[in-house]
């Protein structure tokens, strides 16, 4: 098992670049229905242009659910378990309950996708598969991301299913977005 070890960088009182952070991931999420699923949110910024300067802590008991504020990002690493033992339990209820606990009530909109799993979101996800193996599931496809393996996500139907026997971890970056019209 990983930990996911987060280090913040920041001045001194004489400006000088210093560490002012280092330790484990100070906001970790458990989703319901999702038995072993850990969501380690390690930023956030709560608009853009940011103020780099600015808190020095911005996930340290704060609430943060799948999306990131409006006009924000989230920088978050997602533990992916083995979905074997416990996929096929996930009804359409238990899946939009799910996205519910956190925070995401309209991301799961469908009743037989091709995964119980499946959502989207009004963000672009910057996603990179850290270890492990996971299968990013599409409406009519499927890619196997590997350790390296990057994917750009714009606001399609998707979810992520790990077939494997080892846990998958995933780095992402959520920036806030809208559909276009």
């Amino acid at each position: 098992m990983m930990s996911v070890r987060r280090i913040v960088t920041g001045h001194d009182e004489n400006g000088k670049a210093v560490v002012i952070a280092d330790g484990e991931s100070p906001n970790i999420v458990r989703p319901d229905n999702r038995p072993g699923v850990e969501i380690n949110n390690l930023w956030l910024l709560k608009e853009a242009p940011s103020k780099p300067l600015g808190e020095e802590e911005s996930v340290k008991d704060v609430q943060i659910g799948l999306l990131p504020p409006t006009n924000g990002s989230v920088f978050r690493v997602i533990k992916f378990p083995p979905e074997k033992d416990w996929i096929n339990e996930v009804d359409p209820e238990a899946a939009k309950a799910s996205f519910a606990s956190i925070g995401a009530e309209g991301a799961s909109d469908q009743d037989a996708p091709p995964h119980p799993l499946m959502h989207k979101t009004e963000t672009v996800d910057f996603a990179m598969c850290v270890s492990g193996e996971i299968y990013l599931v599409l409406d009519d496809s499927e890619v196997l991301m590997k350790p390296g393996d990057t994917c750009v996500q714009r606001g399609t139907n998707h979810a992520w299913s790990n077939r494997s026997d080892e846990d998958c971890y995933m780095m992402f970056v959520l920036v806030d977005g809208t559909f276009a019209e």
